[in-house]
């Protein structure tokens, strides 16, 4: 047969456009819909989850980590932005894969985006739950875990009514989000260290944490990448956007807003709680505002946090889904997950498909461990980025393949491959099985359809 009769197996991604599997995605999306989208999925990513498990990593060095994940996410998101202009389609790096390097290099980006961001879920479910219902320190109780069902089988449900009311949705939780954070570091400023550290100190038992050099901070650099990964939903929404050439500027405004807030509240957290107690809580956030003694700010930080997981958890699910029907579309996975509904003009069976998927790890997993795996998934995700915006050329839209383009390509390439290696080892072993389970079944599927 012809590569035309398979598409599967070589030649360019022309199906991720939509017509050869019925109705195609709709532009719906203004620029700052598009910012909006990003910002809850780092927002919510990071700040409430991941400082706990970055800190017992690099103990006091932990913001010099903030700042190696910084780079190495600002080299991605501008090699990401290039390719976004030249293939504005759903499926980010796995269309650019796809169209820059061949179908392997996007089945592998995909698979890792598809995983990643599966677990990604996942983990906002359980930061949700957690904040929501706060249990003892370190165990995700059978209630918590309901509660996390509940959110993703909801906001799934949500984001089948259409792109625009997701975004909708997506703005209001961010402004709580935004609210409940700037009132933490501002309220937190005017609060004593002495009297922060009494309250965290009596609250908790501390155990010591050293720190671990450059070998620490490139582990927790890999974990903190976890919260900056949201820009790739901008990406995977190139088919719904009114105007994908402005993609680059939605990028960019919403990670330049990520970093400031990341290190407000970093600063935040380690100033009032110490290096051990952030390290010893799952909920570093509202550790810190109980600390301060102030009443009513615990009750506004949970608040802002279960906002800001809804938040993350409703992009991530709108991302996922249309990287699965990228996939889809291609048969790289099964092609029922490549229908678009009719009326509301969404991937309804891809996000359906995700949503059980992290349903499933809500109910068998922990925090730390999705974390880690997600991050896994989706450096490997961002290596496959930058080694297309590398082999990028032409006089096209978004292709400016010049000095500084290889260089950012370069740095984000190594970056992601330095970090995926510093992962916990169970993070690295979990993904390199699931790596291979999706590439044996990608081959045995291209040796029977030969």
């Amino acid at each position: 047969m012809t590569s035309q009769q398979q598409p599967p197996q070589d030649g360019p991604s022309a199906g991720v456009s939509g017509s050869a599997d019925g109705p195609s995605l709709a532009r719906r999306l203004s620029t700052t819909d598009a910012v909006v989208v990003g910002l809850s999925a780092m927002v919510g990513a990071g700040v409430y989850s991941v400082f706990g498990p970055a800190t017992a990593a690099a103990g006091s060095l932990v913001l010099v980590a903030l700042g190696v994940a910084a780079v190495v996410a600002v080299c991605n998101a501008l090699s990401s932005t290039r390719l976004a202009a030249r293939y504005p389609r759903s499926g980010g790096t796995y269309v650019y894969g796809r169209e820059v390097l061949g179908p392997w290099w996007g089945f592998v980006a995909g698979w890792g985006f598809v995983v990643g961001k599966t677990a990604s879920c996942a983990a906002m479910a359980l930061t949700v739950a957690t904040y929501a219902l706060p249990g003892p320190a370190g165990v995700v109780t059978a209630t918590q875990r309901a509660v996390a069902v509940a959110a993703v089988v909801g906001l799934t449900l949500a984001t089948m009514r259409g792109i625009t009311r997701t975004a909708r949705l997506a703005r209001v939780l961010l402004v709580v989000t935004l609210t409940a954070l700037v009132l933490f570091v501002v309220v937190s400023a005017s609060t004593s260290t002495s009297q922060y550290r009494s309250a965290s100190t009596a609250a908790t038992n501390l155990t010591t944490v050293t720190d671990a050099g450059w070998p620490g901070v490139l582990q927790a650099a890999g974990l903190l990448f976890f919260a900056f990964a949201g820009y790739a939903r901008v990406a995977t929404l190139g088919e719904e956007v009114r105007r994908p050439e402005r993609l680059a500027a939605a990028v960019s405004v919403a990670l330049g807003v990520v970093v400031v807030l990341y290190l407000a509240v970093g600063v935040t957290v380690l100033r009032g709680l110490g290096v051990e107690a952030v390290a010893a809580t799952t909920t570093p956030v509202a550790a810190a505002a109980d600390a301060t003694g102030i009443p009513w700010l615990p009750t506004a930080v949970r608040a802002g946090a279960v906002a800001a997981g809804l938040g993350a958890l409703l992009a991530l699910l709108a991302g996922v889904g249309r990287t699965t029907l990228a996939m889809a579309r291609e048969h790289d996975l099964p092609h029922r997950l490549a229908a678009v509904d009719p009326v509301h003009r969404v991937p309804a069976r891809a996000q359906a498909a995700v949503a059980g998927v992290a349903c499933l790890l809500v109910l068998v997993g922990d925090l730390r461990g999705v974390i880690g795996f997600s991050s896994f998934g989706v450096l490997v995700y961002y290596a496959v980025a930058n080694l297309s915006a590398l082999r990028l050329g032409g006089t096209g839209p978004g292709a400016g393949a010049n000095r500084a383009g290889a260089v950012v390509a370069v740095v984000g390439l190594t970056g992601c491959v330095v970090l995926v290696a510093t992962l916990p080892a169970t993070a690295v072993v979990a993904g390199l099985c699931v790596f291979a389970l999706g590439v044996a079944g990608r081959w045995v599927r291209l040796l029977s359809a030969g």
